[in-house]
């Protein structure tokens, strides 16, 4: 086992924190960036610092939720509620991530979007409807892949997801974007 591998296992909230500060801030600078078109932070340095600090409250919240989503799946195998096909290898990764997304993922993108409102100081829910969407397209994919892997790796690339995400979601804005005149589609 790595270094790396040893002192995730043996600091697993701390290192939570530690990936989605730094991840989430990253796919997050990513995002804004790709619109703006120029390297840009998600807000002023205190909006920024802020968002980091939300970040790390959200790896915590997820460290716990994807332990706890485990758990859920192994109760309903054990109760004959799931095929027993999904109690392995890419069968459990999918199971969990479907049961994790669709019973979690919800509420922890609600929560952080409430840390975003507090972090702005306004009130705005818009869009919350299209992040819960991605459950479906981009995180029950990505989460099959994570829970497929050993634990040391699954938060760090729980993270790592969130840059993608910052990505994919930053490109798709800045084309609905370029396909506008004034607002109107052109």
């Amino acid at each position: 086992m790595t270094i790396y591998a040893e002192w995730v296992l043996a600091n697993p909230i701390w290192s939570a924190i530690v990936h989605f500060a730094i991840l989430g801030t990253l796919g997050e600078i990513a995002s804004v960036s790709i619109v703006r078109k120029r390297l840009s932070w998600p807000g002023n340095a205190l909006q920024t610092l802020g968002k980091m600090a939300a970040w790390a409250l959200l790896g915590i919240v997820i460290k716990y939720g994807f332990a706890g989503m485990k758990g859920f799946t192994q109760a309903l195998l054990d109760q004959h509620l799931l095929p027993a096909f999904l109690a392995s290898g890419i069968g459990w990764a999918f199971a969990v991530s479907v049961l994790t997304n669709l019973f979690f993922g919800p509420q922890m993108m609600f929560f952080h979007r409430l840390e975003d409102n507090l972090i702005a100081r306004e009130w705005n829910l818009a869009g919350l409807t299209t992040a819960w969407w991605t459950l479906i397209w981009f995180w029950i994919p990505a989460h099959t892949v994570t829970f497929a892997l050993p634990l040391a790796y699954q938060i760090p690339l729980a993270a790592l997801w969130s840059v993608v995400l910052g990505v994919i979601m930053g490109a798709t804005k800045a084309r609905k974007m370029a396909g506008q005149v004034g607002g109107q589609p052109a």
